[in-house]
């Protein structure tokens, strides 16, 4: 289940706790749309997050638990831990280097990525690889608008936009996939 939810967490770009607490009334699989409610959310605003046909694929495989609300439950009920996600990103990365790769590491520390460090390989993608707008990535990572004129103005959080920038995200997280390329210059978090 920890391999489940980071793949997810790596495809829709969400932080850890949100994906962890992730429960099944809050997914629409038919519309393809994640909406966390506020109290679940950093800057406590609700956040709907487009999920890409790989992440809508992923949720229908998971086993449902009988009287589990959560998506991805621990094995004993409860929520997964942040231990959980990291201890797997972990072993994929010692996983490689026993294969003979280069792991997963931060480009910079070269230390083992971490979980929250998919959210700036995202970010980075977007700015270096890509034609979409930073706001973009930055409405998607939930993050607040620094701008306060900006962020008085804005209401939308221009979903259909950011349904394509996700399915080129995960497209692009697959082709790497595919060529067993582990180097994504993987970031650990700041």
């Amino acid at each position: 289940m920890g391999a489940r939810a980071l793949e997810f967490l790596t495809m829709v770009a969400a932080r850890s706790g949100e994906v962890r607490g992730a429960t099944w009334s809050e997914i629409d699989l038919g519309r393809a749309l994640w909406v966390i409610p506020a109290q679940r959310m950093k800057m406590k605003k609700e956040h709907r997050v487009p999920l890409p046909r790989a992440a809508v694929a992923l949720l229908e495989a998971l086993p449902r638990m009988d009287g589990a609300e959560l998506v991805f439950p621990a094995p004993r009920g409860g929520m997964l831990s942040d231990m959980t996600l990291s201890a797997t990103m972990r072993r994929i990365h010692t996983a490689d280097l026993e294969n003979g790769g280069p792991g997963y590491l931060d480009r910079v520390s070269k230390s083992p990525a971490v979980p929250h460090g998919l959210r700036s390989t995202f970010r980075d993608w977007v700015a270096d690889r890509t034609r979409y707008p930073g706001e973009m990535a930055e409405v998607a990572l939930a993050h607040r608008i620094s701008n306060a004129t900006e962020a008085a103005y804005r209401r939308g959080d221009m979903i259909e936009k950011r349904r394509g920038m996700m399915g080129d995200w995960v497209a692009f997280l697959s082709r790497h996939s595919a060529t067993g390329s582990a180097a994504l210059n993987l970031p650990s978090p700041a």
